[in-house]
């Protein structure tokens, strides 16, 4: 079988039994693969866990990579989602308010990482990616910055010199801060208590620029 095609789920389900069926399959598949981890998962683990065939398995998927990719691209769009709505809450209710739109924002990136962090680690860490999914993933991540940055330009108090670079340090630490202190949760930290220190560190970042001297450009080599 091609590589690509390991990668597609087989058919889309028409009728509702047959949505039905995927849906415990892919359900089955989430709670396998955040239990046992990319490499010891099979698909013979996943039908059992779902209680079907392993021929009505790979009725729809192919292989487990299959499955992996529905799972990154359901959980795609729930990060989308949840972003969106902290994005819209941001400007319904805090706008003018930089320190409630960076807490808007940074609580938005916890809960994302928060729902089913064993799952969200093993399609982030050990998961191999299609390019397509590469892709999705890099335009939301861009679509992200590009609306911090049109905030920042426009907020009177943010002090960072290049908002589009600002723009991207933000999210870019954020996402990458969430995952660490989230996904690989320390029980003595509350979920509050992160979403504090971040909301603390990015305000820092974004309203002490006008102290920091700018750099002299590096010489030519």
């Amino acid at each position: 079988m091609p590589a690509a095609d390991r990668l597609k789920a087989r058919k889309r389900p028409r009728q509702a039994r047959s949505r039905e069926t995927v849906d415990v399959i892919l359900r089955a598949a989430a709670q396998v693969f955040a239990t046992r981890g990319y490499a010891a998962t099979t698909t013979n683990h996943i039908a059992t866990r779902a209680g079907v065939s392993i021929g009505s398995l790979y009725e729809y998927f192919p292989s487990k990579d299959a499955l992996l990719v529905a799972l990154m691209e359901a959980h795609l769009a729930e990060g989308e989602s949840i972003l969106e709505r902290a994005g819209a809450d941001a400007m319904a209710r805090g706008r003018d308010d930089l320190e409630q739109v960076v807490r808007y924002f940074v609580e938005g990136m916890v809960t994302f990482h928060e729902r089913d962090r064993a799952l969200h680690r093993v399609l982030f860490e050990e998961a191999p990616f299609p390019r397509h999914v590469r892709k999705r993933l890099a335009d939301i991540e861009t679509r992200v910055v590009s609306l911090v940055e049109t905030f920042l330009r426009a907020h009177p108090t943010v002090t960072t010199r290049d908002p589009a670079l600002g723009a991207a340090v933000v999210v870019h630490a954020v996402e990458a801060l969430t995952h660490k202190l989230v996904v690989h949760a320390t029980p003595a930290v509350s979920v509050e208590a992160w979403i504090d220190e971040m909301t603390g560190l990015v305000m820092a970042y974004l309203t002490s620029g006008a102290s920091r001297p700018a750099r002299a450009p590096r010489a030519a080599r």
